[in-house]
């Protein structure tokens, strides 16, 4: 399902974390639907790291009539992050953000069009992050979040990972390298097990696979972004300045899906049940599949009927589970 691509310019926008102040930015979107007289019926989806605001490009399994992303009834809007590979740019261009630099350029759209509320936020991984930010930091402008595969606060082990891609590419200038890292973490052993030869190079082979994800990324990703977004996920956590993590998600009242993965090898399943015990209100689904991380962008049906059968009005202070 196509889209309308839109740009908005916001001259003077407000300070970024790391302190630099921007002349200007332009925001590249794209939306699907139409927005309601009462402008009550925004749907705000989050990229993952790699992701953009084409949504119809990486999660059309959920976008359509009578799917969780659903367009005759919603006004459906993603953009390119700030500090991407996409359009969005800050003038001058910054030299690092994190995932709150994200969120304050999401405002800045949404303000832009008129929305005061949206109905929901959405995320997966990096995504997922930026859509707890906003249930966390501006409840007044959500009404329900969904939370996939992302952690309240960055761990040690995915920032580890981070750190060997990081040296790929400052060190050798390898992007190749530091997404073959990234698709390992991405994936359970037991699914590439299941498909995949053991290491050469040839066609079918878990070699040449990986050369195939590092070869898609280098055409298509700027190695400086990639760091920069690296570095955004390493600084992530929902608890800085607010008290600490857990008096954050305490805090936080806005009706929340956390959508864990069983085989997720980057964000497990405790860091998943910790985030939707710690929430106020939360649902915590899971997605049970062997893919791992990545299940929610491959198993989109599932995710789909999961997050369809989230009710906001029923979620209780005490955490239920349900699966997909």
């Amino acid at each position: 399902m196509t889209g309308r691509d839109g740009w908005i310019n916001v001259a003077s926008p407000p300070t970024w974390r790391n302190g630099a102040r921007s002349e200007g930015v332009a925001i590249r979107y794209r939306s699907w639907g139409r927005l309601a007289p009462a402008r009550d019926n925004a749907v705000l989806v989050c990229p993952a790291l790699t992701g953009d605001r084409r949504v119809d490009r990486w999660w059309d399994g959920l976008l359509g009539p009578g799917r969780a992303l659903d367009p005759t009834r919603s006004f459906i809007v993603s953009m390119d992050v700030v500090g991407g590979s996409g359009g969005t740019r800050s003038r001058p261009a910054l030299d690092a953000v994190d995932v709150r630099d994200m969120v304050q350029a999401q405002r800045l759209l949404i303000d832009a069009l008129g929305i005061d509320r949206l109905e929901r936020v959405i995320g997966g991984s990096l995504g997922g992050m930026q859509a707890l930010e906003w249930a966390v930091g501006h409840p007044d402008r959500v009404a329900s979040a969904v939370v996939i595969a992302a952690p309240a606060r960055q761990t040690a082990w995915a920032a580890g990972l981070n750190h060997v891609q990081r040296r790929a590419i400052e060190r050798h200038g390898d992007l190749e390298l530091a997404r073959m890292v990234a698709m390992l973490s991405y994936r359970h052993w037991s699914d590439l097990d299941g498909r995949l030869r053991p290491l050469t190079l040839e066609r079918g082979a878990v070699g040449g696979w990986l050369n195939h994800h590092g070869d898609a990324l280098r055409a298509r990703f700027d190695a400086a972004a990639y760091l920069r977004l690296m570095r955004a996920m390493d600084h992530h956590d929902v608890g800085r300045d607010r008290n600490g993590t857990a008096a954050a998600l305490a805090g936080c009242r806005v009706p929340t899906l956390v959508v864990g993965i069983t085989s997720d090898l980057l964000y497990p399943p405790d860091e998943l049940h910790a985030l939707a015990d710690g929430l106020g209100r939360a649902q915590l689904g899971w997605l049970t599949a062997a893919q791992g991380h990545d299940a929610f962008l491959i198993e989109q049906r599932a995710l789909d009927r999961l997050i369809r059968e989230f009710d906001p009005c029923t979620v209780r202070p005490e955490t239920e589970e349900i699966s997909a």
